[in-house]
């Protein structure tokens, strides 16, 4: 454990951000397997509103440095092609 003041609240505050994006990495995942399961059962409706709502969270994780932006639109682009191959 660290003796400077500075290096405890360095310490303090790196737990705290990295809580947030552990949070915020569950919100895509969470959103990314409810698009899933939309997609197995096959509904079309239900499959495109929970894109639009994974690619939301995705790109606002995105903007907040969590993840790339480029691992963003991968993860995007992936989900656009399983929901149109359910289109097709």
């Amino acid at each position: 454990m660290a003796n400077i003041k500075s290096a405890k609240k360095r310490i303090s505050v790196i737990e705290k951000k990295t809580a947030l994006n552990r949070a915020r990495k569950s919100q895509i995942k969470t959103a990314i397997r409810r698009f899933d399961e939309a997609v197995e059962a096959g509904n079309k409706e239900d499959a495109l509103a929970k894109f639009q709502l994974a690619q939301k969270k995705i790109y606002q994780v995105a903007s907040k440095g969590t993840i790339h932006k480029n691992a963003a639109d991968r993860k995007v682009s992936k989900l656009a092609n399983r929901l149109n191959s359910i289109n097709a």
